[in-house]
């Protein structure tokens, strides 16, 4: 398994309130979600009117894929103009020493963790 996250701080000129900067990040949230079937949400700047950060995350089993599609979503919130891209940073961890373990079983009803 492969996990992919990104952060991206933004500058939002123009923005005179809260309730306008909202509208910016639904926007950008909502249309980097339908195109890209991620994980999406606000996740600092909260109480700033110019400034945002937003954190994604998607998962897969292929890491040149998911470096890819995290590149891709950079590039498509840059290009949706609403927002000026400050500062983007990605992650990716590779779990599969996980995945390559002992197998773990679970009975129905019952699970301690």
């Amino acid at each position: 398994m492969v996990v992919g996250t990104g952060v991206i701080d933004l500058r939002i000129p123009g923005c005179g309130s809260l309730k306008e900067k909202r509208s910016v990040l639904s926007r950008i949230i909502r249309r980097t979600q339908n195109t890209f079937n991620v994980s999406i949400a606000e996740v600092g700047d909260n109480d700033h009117w110019r400034q945002a950060r937003i954190g994604f995350c998607t998962v897969g089993n292929d890491k040149p894929y998911i470096n890819a599609k995290l590149d891709h979503i950079l590039r498509f919130i840059d290009q949706l103009e609403v927002a000026q891209v400050v500062r983007s940073r990605i992650e990716i961890v590779s779990f599969a020493d996980l995945l390559d373990g002992p197998e773990i079983e679970f009975e129905e009803g019952k699970y301690d963790g």
